[in-house]
């Protein structure tokens, strides 16, 4: 283009009357184009087009259990890690993700919220109290110890150290709101409003992450429920309801993987001792539609005492007790796991018509230093005493086992046994509050370990083996079956659910071992089951005629240098299966889990770049994993 035509058009642009034309910069009327054929075929699509990793359980220093020990990151400095940002934890070492989260929920505890702040600042109206005033002399003492001992003491009897003060929690909650709305760039991050409802009969862990899908202006309208106020789930359902109905807003919970609530996540009998209804079953999942199963205190899909024939069920297994003296069970360990409920779930909605444990499933870490990390050569720990370094605490202190009864047996679990874990991946069509909050709604979400792998499923009734190789993958699975979180129903005859299946590496991270379905169903005489298929094996494994990979995948990780190579497993892995042994008439679910090749633990890691031991005890490598949400089928 010459420089006196470009110039004669530069000039017609701006000559261009408003009446004509919006303006250069500025979008043209966006009428309903609905019905009519358009060239970009990329316009108003109606399903997700992309998955979006987040965090939606970080604490920071206004979480007692946090500040009082050390964390002295707030919700800014959170936010800026998650966005990408270089920030220094609490005992001075740097720390920077390798990639931006794309979300994250600061989901601060909402008993005594920004106490440990207030405090720091010598809050007046904190000082007028007795307990503002003991605790705080304590701390300006140097009695860190004592100080979060006597606060302690408030939450294992339920009594508000701080009773009638509200004005102390509603101005901290503001200003965790103000953060959230500081930092919520949509499009871009998602800095999504909620608070740790911190649920704990007996020491048993019944948390819940209570999640808005709203702002500043509706969540400031309540002050966060707190375990002062119950430790009822169903009182938290009315709560929720409440605010719903107050705010014309949205809200879900998220409960925390069960493997530290003594039988009680997912009990046979209400709180109030009753047993499960209908009306209970549909009113749990309209307020907690999905599980977190995986974080820092250990993994909760499975337990090899419950799937016996599943060699990876014996994954981050805490299995001791709770944060209470109770030691751990057998009976309790079926109303604890996620495989475990999603069958007994089942068996539920046979009988109810209505099943309380159909519940999606998501990891977060539920870390308390402010930093979501998850990758094993970067975890910057469960609380700040375990942050980076080579000082033994980080390896022993204790998480679990500070009310060990006297001569009972060991409940100790120590921050050796953590998991670097874990990462919701949600599938939305934008990144923003409402399109993650609406995406973990209906269940199109699933976990990781802490990896970033590419994990997506459709399943129905007419696929082939051609569909997982078609360009248009996605838009073709939603026209023809449904998603992750999705339901089947009544089969047409003759026919068995057919599944399609794309699983693609980290790719800063570990090739990919297999692709697996679990399936869990309930037959004719009621009696629950379950099996593991390996649907792909990477580097041409053959499946044999149990359904498993005829060999494992190998280890390459060099436990001294903390290293590994990708010269095993595959990259990406697309499956067919097709269920050879269903029955119609059988209620059941399908998910789909899929394993990296071994990678080295946090701990090789710690070792190699501190020169201390090896932990005993701890694997060196672990195989890092994802599990999706369910697919149900129901008769």
């Amino acid at each position: 283009m010459t420089q006196t035509l470009a110039a004669l058009l530069l000039t017609a642009t701006a000559s261009v009357s408003a009446q004509d034309y919006a303006g250069y910069g500025e979008q043209p009327d966006s009428a309903n184009h609905l019905g009519q054929a358009e060239y970009s075929p990329y316009l108003n699509r109606g399903y997700p087009q992309q998955v979006f990793w987040g965090d939606t359980h970080v604490h920071t220093a206004y979480s007692t259990d946090a500040g009082m020990i050390g964390d002295i990151l707030g919700p800014a400095e959170a936010y800026r890690f998650a966005r990408g940002e270089m920030v220094v934890a609490s005992n001075g070492v740097r720390a920077q993700l390798q990639r931006p989260l794309d979300f994250i929920v600061v989901s601060d505890h909402s008993e005594n919220m920004g106490l440990a702040p207030m405090i720091a600042e010598r809050n007046p109206e904190l000082l007028k109290t007795d307990f503002g005033r003991k605790i705080s002399e304590l701390v300006y003492a140097g009695k860190y110890g004592e100080a979060y001992t006597l606060w302690g003491q408030g939450m294992a009897t339920r009594k508000d150290p701080l009773a009638g003060n509200d004005a102390l929690t509603r101005s901290a909650w503001e200003k965790l709101t103000s953060a959230a709305e500081e930092y919520n760039q949509p499009g871009v991050f998602s800095a999504l409003i909620g608070f740790e409802w911190t649920s704990s009969p007996g020491g048993n862990n019944l948390h819940r992450n209570v999640i808005f899908r709203d702002g500043k202006q509706r969540a400031d309208q309540v002050i966060p429920l707190s375990n002062y106020d119950t430790t009822d789930p169903e009182e938290l359902w009315a709560w929720m309801a409440g605010y719903e109905k107050l705010t014309g807003g949205r809200m879900l919970a998220i409960p925390h993987n069960g493997n530290l609530s003594n039988g009680l996540m997912f009990d046979d009998r209400t709180m109030g001792g009753k047993r499960l209804d209908r009306d209970y079953a549909e009113r749990r999942m309209r307020w907690e539609p999905i599980l977190e199963v995986t974080q820092i205190k250990g993994d909760g899909e499975a337990h090899p005492a419950l799937s016996p024939n599943d060699e990876f069920a014996d994954y981050g297994t805490w299995d001791k007790g709770s944060f209470g003296p109770e030691p751990k069970t057998p009976d309790m360990l079926p109303r604890e796991y996620a495989r475990e409920a999603l069958k007994r779930g089942l068996a539920y909605e046979e009988k109810l018509g209505a099943n309380p444990f159909k519940f999606g499933m998501i990891g977060s870490t539920d870390t308390h230093t402010s930093l979501a990390t998850t990758q094993e050569d970067n975890f910057f720990g469960k609380a700040t005493p375990g942050e980076p370094s080579a000082n033994p605490d980080r390896f022993n202190e204790k998480i679990t086992g500070y009310l060990q009864e006297p001569g009972g047996p060991d409940i100790t679990i120590r921050h050796v046994n953590s998991l670097a874990a874990g990462l919701a991946g949600v599938w939305a069509s934008e990144n923003t509050r409402e399109g993650i909050w609406d995406a973990l709604a209906r269940k199109e979400v699933y976990t990781t370990t802490g990896t970033r792998m590419t994990v997506r499923v459709f399943a129905g009734w007419d696929f082939t083996e051609a569909d997982v190789q078609r360009p248009d993958f996605a838009e073709t699975g939603y026209l023809r079956g449904v998603p992750m979180g999705g339901d089947l129903n009544s089969a047409p005859g003759g026919k068995s659910p057919a599944f399609v299946i794309r699983a693609l590496r980290d790719l800063d991270g570990a090739n990919l071992d297999r692709v697996q379905i679990v399936k869990g169903w309930l037959d004719g005489r009621g009696k629950l089951h379950e099996r593991v298929y390996d649907v792909q094996c990477s580097d041409d494994r053959a499946i044999t005629s149990e359904g498993r990979c005829e060999r494992p995948v190998g280890n390459t990780v060099d436990v001294p240098s903390a290293t590994y190579t990708n010269s095993i497993g595959d990259a990406l892995m697309l499956a067919y299966w097709k269920d050879p042994e269903f029955d119609p008439r059988q209620r059941a679910f399908y998910y789909v889990r899929v394993l990296e090749i071994p990678t080295p633990n946090w701990t090789t890691y710690d070792a190699a770049f501190y020169g201390v031991d090896l932990p005993q005890g701890i694997s060196p490598s672990q195989q890092e994993r994802a599990y999706t949400s369910p697919i149900w089928y129901a008769p």
